[in-house]
């Protein structure tokens, strides 16, 4: 059973840092990746990276103040946060599909598991 685990949420001021994690179990080596949606708005893309971390890919919001990464030998996928701004409050979520190169990487119908979400929420 495929179980997708997100934690490291939290309250923050803006310009501040979290790094989220998700652990993942009864899951191989995929592409994986960040969501995240505010209230009353769609699921959006974060991040997404390749199997073996050689790709990474994020949306222009977060680009330069975001980093996804993964430790394989710990089933574990991160996503450093810096430089926080209100606007990036909402429910973040960790996602896996069933291939190694994140095809469609962006579409959150691309994905084949979530996690259940964590919350962060950035202050002005």
């Amino acid at each position: 059973q495929v179980q997708l685990a997100e934690s490291g949420g939290g309250l923050v001021q803006a310009g501040g840092s979290l790094r989220l994690s998700c652990a993942a179990s009864g899951l191989g080596n995929y592409c994986m990746g960040w969501f995240r949606q505010a209230p009353g708005k769609e699921r959006d893309v974060v991040a997404a990276i390749s199997w073996s971390a050689t790709s990474t890919y994020y949306a222009d919001s977060v680009k330069g103040r975001f980093t996804i990464s993964r430790v394989n030998a710990k089933n574990t996928m991160y996503l450093q946060m810096n430089s926080l701004r209100p606007e990036d409050t909402a429910v973040y979520y960790c996602a896996a599909q069933l291939t190694r190169y994140c095809t469609n990487w962006s579409s959150a119908n691309g994905y084949n598991y979530w996690g259940q979400g964590t919350q962060v929420t950035v202050s002005s």
